[in-house]
């Protein structure tokens, strides 16, 4: 009798362990069963349909693989290495894989050094995960040289019907930079195209040109943010040519240009937001501007304008200081007092449209550190360094004025070892950028990156954030007294919960589970405001599971 009732409180306090790994005050994650040990690392969830669960994953230095979950049990259906068809007896870079309208596309690029052309070309991929045999010319971009070649930039469309890709590319003999926008359908046929070359002029002092984000709405709407930036010495201004470039569907995507007036300030950077009230929303930070119009560059606060896009008039844009409190947490109170202004290490991460027509502006510390190479001729292991660290979140009213800030506290890093060619290992464009958040290569997932950073979900007028922490900072929301992240395989899930005024609360598992699953942030597709699907791992055990968000 006494080994029966031994068992059953056995039973009873794994049910109980379970129970606090898969629930956290109102999230609660369900998994599926143990993923194979097939060294395939999950790095990206493409989405979901046909009742099936799509999946990228990475084997080795640069083994891509399409692998197919069913949706309800997310057992295994199929892993397919993903090989897309030489161009032109080249070889193809796999760049990335949509799901288009239930259609699985695979995107490469590749350089043609003779023709001087960057090529971007998309393969269709069948229901049961087979390549095909044939691949679409979608870009035939000519560029300056093969180091200058430049990116190209995808935004999917908010019903996962369309695709917007974007090519920039620095002709620094021309002064010049172009930008070529191209919009596809779910068959990659082309909606929309249009290549701009802009000149500059680099020889003014503190010269500045970015792209700093393009967007694509509800109704195939497509717009840019050109920010072009430089210090009058002469008249000891900072001048700002600050634009949107409209493309209405409506207007047969006729160029329209918005420009946005900003005197005695320096932008940043911008991120966009198309609205469900039929309105275009930027926000970003932005600096003081001494008396000799030099810009400080260190953040003074948000900026947040609103765009009315059946006008072409520009818009007011309000400028909101970072209030005390939340300074006092980013730099500290010594600091705070004497009234310097934030470090500008902040991305914006998150943009989230309350419910009254306001937003929310989550924006984290985040940066790569590239230590010392090492390695025999031309081949070179280089550490490289990511971290994100606390997050600022900004609550923004309908107006764009100030609702309440504050800032979650969190400390992580992770390092990878690249190998790479000694030579040209960090490159840049000099005055020239495309504004984007970290961007971690594909071929460093898996081993570290994707677990950090965090993952919000908003409903009811709160904001949820989960994140991986160290079990050490259990019930602490002071920024000074939490400790870094360390090991992310011993990592536990937090919970911060903003409510409407901002105000914080801390949620925690009543027990740190021994070998609980750990999530990785950096891999997750939202499938609704209240549902993710997740990719979860402890060492060699990988499981996919769904996180809801309940009321």
């Amino acid at each position: 009798m006494k080994k029966i009732t031994f068992a059953f409180l056995l039973l009873a306090i794994c049910c109980m362990n379970l129970n606090a790994q898969n629930k956290i005050e109102n999230l609660n994650m369900t998994y599926g069963e143990e993923l194979p040990d097939d060294k395939q690392k999950i790095i990206k969830i493409i989405g979901e349909a046909n009742n099936k669960i799509y999946a990228l994953a990475l084997a080795g230095k640069d083994d891509f693989f399409l692998k197919i979950f069913e949706s309800n049990s997310m057992k295994i259906i199929s892993s397919n290495p993903i090989i897309i068809p030489k161009l032109d007896d080249k070889e193809v870079d796999f760049d990335e894989i949509f799901l288009l309208n239930e259609k699985l596309y695979a995107i490469g690029s590749v350089y043609n050094k003779k023709a001087k052309t960057f090529n971007l070309v998309g393969l269709e991929i069948s229901d049961s995960g087979v390549l095909g045999n044939k691949s679409i010319l979608l870009f035939n971009s000519v560029v300056d040289k093969k180091s200058e070649k430049g990116d190209f930039y995808f935004k999917l469309s908010q019903d996962e019907n369309s695709l917007l890709v974007m090519h920039t590319s620095l002709f620094k003999k021309e002064d010049a930079v172009e930008y070529e926008v191209k919009l596809f359908d779910d068959k990659l046929n082309v909606l929309f195209t249009n290549t701009e070359k802009v000149k500059f002029d680099d020889s003014k002092k503190d010269y500045e040109f970015t792209i700093s984000d393009f967007e694509l709405n509800f109704e195939n709407d497509v717009f840019l943010v050109i920010n072009e930036s430089y210090r009058d010495s002469k008249k000891k201004e900072q001048i700002e040519k600050f634009q949107i470039h409209k493309f209405i569907k409506a207007n047969a995507y006729k160029k329209e240009i918005v420009d946005i007036n900003i005197k005695g300030k320096e932008i940043i950077n911008c991120k966009m937001i198309s609205t469900a009230k039929h309105t275009l929303k930027l926000v970003g930070f932005y600096s003081s501007v001494r008396d000799n119009g030099k810009g400080n560059k260190d953040l003074k606060g948000i900026y947040n304008a609103t765009i009315d896009l059946a006008s072409s008039t520009s818009p007011d844009v309000k400028f909101d200081e970072f209030d005390y409190a939340t300074k006092v947490k980013l730099i500290g109170e010594r600091r705070a007092k004497n009234g310097k202004d934030v470090k500008p290490l902040y991305t914006i991460t998150t943009i989230v449209e309350k419910n009254d027509g306001g937003l929310i502006v989550l924006s984290e510390l985040q940066y790569v550190y590239y230590g010392r190479s090492s390695g025999i001729g031309p081949l070179a292991f280089t550490p490289v360094t990511y971290t994100k660290n606390e997050i600022i979140v900004t609550s923004l009213k309908p107006d764009g004025s100030l609702d309440w800030s504050n800032v979650l506290p969190k400390e992580q890093a992770a390092t990878v070892t690249t190998m790479s060619l000694a030579f040209g290992l960090i490159g840049g464009n000099g005055s020239f950028s495309v504004g984007a958040s970290m961007m971690i290569p594909l071929v460093d997932l898996g081993k570290g990156p994707e677990y950090l950073g965090a993952i919000p979900m908003y409903k009811d007028g709160k904001l949820n954030v989960i994140f991986n922490d160290n079990v050490k900072n259990k019930g602490i929301t002071d920024i000074e007294k939490i400790k870094g992240l360390g090991n992310y395989n011993n990592a536990v899930p937090s919970l911060f919960i903003f409510d409407e005024s901002g105000s914080i609360t801390r949620k925690d598992p009543e027990e740190a589970v021994k070998n609980e699953l750990v999530l990785r942030p950096g891999v997750y597709y939202r499938k609704n405001e209240s549902e993710l699907i997740l990719y979860s791992s402890r060492k060699k055990q990988d499981k996919l599971g769904r996180l809801f968000l309940e009321k």
